[in-house]
């Protein structure tokens, strides 16, 4: 039988990520989702993110990682679209420079007038 009072002792000690860990937080981060990261290091989601909120150097890590291979993807992708790659150019548009696609079947326009005017003296 438990002694004393509720919160007293008993259940699992608070999950504490050692220095190895927050460098792996942050290689992992480019791959792995934060539900992927929490099954790699045996806890639950939810532990995961307590960890972040009690150790904030965990959620830096995991914002640094992402950001460094969104970074480096970004590069990529610019370097391949300088090379030619039109898909790429095409994506890269699109995504950063608000580049659309537009159906013009669907577009109602102004009808256009051309007015044909002979110089004088032309027959």
């Amino acid at each position: 039988m438990k002694r004393g009072n509720q919160g007293d002792g008993g259940g699992r000690p608070m999950r504490v990520f050692n220095e190895q860990e927050i460098a792996q937080v942050e290689a992992l981060a480019a791959v792995t989702s934060k539900r992927q990261m929490a099954d790699y290091f045996g806890i639950s989601e939810t532990t995961l993110r307590e960890v972040e909120g009690r150790q904030p150097e965990v959620s830096d890590a995991y914002q640094k990682g992402r950001a460094r291979a969104i970074a480096r993807m970004g590069q990529s992708l610019i370097k391949t679209g300088l090379d030619g790659n039109v898909t790429a150019q095409i994506f890269y548009l699109k995504t950063q420079a608000g580049w659309r696609e537009t159906d013009e079947a669907t577009q109602q326009r102004e009808p256009i007038t051309i007015n044909i005017v002979k110089p004088d003296g032309a027959d």
